[in-house]
């Protein structure tokens, strides 16, 4: 099984729950699923990261690199099912336009086309205003859980070394 992370897994846990500082054996986790190709994102979450213009964002220069795959010509089938999805829905016209430029709608279509399940903190949601995640996942058929499910299923274990 392969997990695609969201922007806000990698966010939410350097501003909440396992910040670069105090829990670095979760970005350790990371860099080795992202080795492994467990785990992995992709380019636009980069571009979203990069934004930050923060310690995510020099963690994600030069630990994670691997972790973020580029968008390949090769998405183009995916990109059409999202699309027609997405318009043939009840959200808005802004929504619809949001979602399209937004690293969202690339990675549900990396999901569809490699099977990965997405990994993200988004809940469903039945509002016309925004496409969320697991509302695309829902629609088209893709795998979703929280990041807290994926470390519980691959076992994952952050455990303080000896004290001297």
């Amino acid at each position: 099984m392969s997990y695609l992370l969201d922007a806000n897994v990698f966010m939410s846990a350097k501003n909440l729950h396992y910040g670069l500082d105090f829990c670095p054996a979760f970005w350790e986790w990371l860099v080795h699923k992202g080795n492994t190709g467990t785990v992995f994102s992709i380019d636009k979450v980069a571009d979203e990261i990069e934004a930050g213009q923060d310690e995510l964002t020099e963690w994600a220069r030069t630990r994670g690199q691997h972790l973020f795959r580029r968008t390949p010509p090769a998405l183009r089938a995916q990109f059409g099912q999202v699309s027609t999805w997405a318009t043939s829905q009840h959200y808005t016209a802004a929504a619809i336009n949001a979602f399209f430029q937004a690293a969202d709608f690339y990675l549900i279509a990396h999901a569809l086309a490699g099977n990965h399940v997405m990994v993200t903190h988004e809940h469903p949601s039945n509002s016309s205003n925004r496409i969320k995640i697991p509302d695309a996942c829902v629609g088209l058929g893709v795998r979703f859980m929280t990041p807290y499910q994926m470390l519980r299923i691959e076992q994952a274990r952050f455990v303080l070394g000896a004290h001297p």
